[in-house]
């Protein structure tokens, strides 16, 4: 889930690789092809990280049932509704991969901090909730091909959006978040801007809110609920486009499950990439999130 990035290879990885769009900050996502092939639905924007030419073959070895972990207190992607009952994105995500797999699922709720060792002791088969394998972890963890991206992005006022150029950002002030990576990439790659570090998010987003610094940086998620939220007040605006660059913002959301269990693997990514060249991907982005945040 975004708690992890918040609180911190087949034609189809191909493709992903090239929406991962890289290098300097001209790179951005709507100059990228993949990114423009994911246009699909009456024109309305959705993400692909998939050939959507490609027909995926079924993996040898069947999968009759998963046992999915997840949270309930990171809305939308998990969270407990007013009945009580779990729902969000990867709630939705799971029960369309279940049924591209034929498989039988169940999906549980434990908290972030409890998933791997549930994984480890085996109360479950796989994690959708965003965890992200880390270097040290690969021996034991393993990760399906991403099917969500965590960009970063500017957002400026509305009453003074400014397109986010090395040249325009000189001498104007940027919020970011003390110590982030959103706060390297300004210093790395707009070198002339004068960067306003923060403590946290909150803060950063309100200065900009206030008006007291000209744009902010930050994870294009998290921001795109805040645009839509009370705290923005209506005040700002995405402005340029998404960095999509992996090394410095992440290789997107994925589901992790035990290195050991290869068969698993393999047939989620099978049915990731099914959902996503049938549209089923599409559809619970477009029903999730209302704003698209590339």
């Amino acid at each position: 889930m975004i708690a992890s990035f918040l609180r911190s290879v087949s034609t189809a990885a191909a493709l992903a690789a090239s929406l991962f769009v890289a290098a300097s900050p001209a790179a951005r996502a709507e100059d990228d092809p993949a990114t423009a092939a994911a246009a699909a639905t009456a024109g309305v924007f959705q993400p692909l990280f998939f050939d959507r030419a490609a027909r995926p073959q079924k993996p040898v070895g069947d999968v009759a049932s998963i046992r999915f972990l997840t949270t309930g207190d990171f809305p939308p992607f998990s969270f407990l509704d007013a009945d009580g009952r779990l729902v969000g994105y990867h709630v939705d995500l799971a029960r369309v991969l279940c049924e591209e797999l034929a498989a039988t699922c169940t999906i549980q709720m434990r908290p972030f901090d409890d998933l791997v060792a549930a994984l480890a002791d085996k109360r479950g088969d796989a994690v959708i909730a965003g965890l992200v394998v880390r270097a040290a972890d690969r021996a034991r963890l393993d990760a399906t091909d991403a099917y969500l991206t965590t960009p970063g992005r500017f957002v400026g006022r509305r009453d003074a959006l400014v397109e986010p150029t090395p040249e325009a950002l000189a001498g104007r002030w940027v919020s970011v978040v003390s110590g982030s990576v959103h706060e390297s990439f300004v210093l790395d790659h707009f070198p002339k801007a004068r960067v306003a570090a923060w403590p946290d998010e909150t803060a950063a987003r309100d200065a900009l809110r206030d008006g007291r610094v000209d744009l902010h940086f930050g994870d294009a998620i998290g921001l795109a609920f805040w645009l839509d939220g009370t705290a923005a007040r209506g005040c700002c605006d995405f402005a340029g486009g998404a960095f999509l660059e992996p090394s410095v913002f992440g290789e997107g959301l994925r589901i992790v499950v035990p290195a050991a269990n290869q068969r698993l693997r393999r047939n989620l990514d099978y049915a990731l990439r099914k959902a996503a060249v049938d549209g089923r991907l599409g559809e619970l982005w477009l029903r999730w999130f209302p704003r698209n945040w590339y």
